[in-house]
């Protein structure tokens, strides 16, 4: 009889954490890595599409998708970084 070794769920889940990256527009920074920005929430969401799902969900309530980043082992997390709101709506529109 077959046995199934190992937790399926790592293959199937991703964990996200999501930051803010407001500062950096607030102060017309450079990006930086994800890991280096004020975590506002991590959540596992399956990994099929995950990079269409993050660009068309709404993740935190009151922020705007900006970026995101793919962990360079299936282990290790996405970042994606999320930009206030107001602070979208008050910036210029560019040319």
């Amino acid at each position: 009889m077959a046995e199934l070794s190992g937790d399926l769920w790592q293959y199937n889940l991703a964990k996200v954490v999501i930051v803010d990256v407001s500062d950096d527009y607030r102060y017309m920074q450079s990006p930086m890595p994800g890991g280096f920005y004020p975590v506002l929430k991590e959540a596992w969401f399956p990994r099929h599409r995950l990079s269409h799902k993050l660009v068309t969900e709404s993740l935190v309530q009151g922020y705007l998708y900006d970026w995101h980043e793919m962990g360079d082992t299936d282990e290790e997390s996405w970042y994606v970084g999320v930009v206030a709101a107001e602070l979208a709506a008050a910036l210029p529109a560019s040319a």
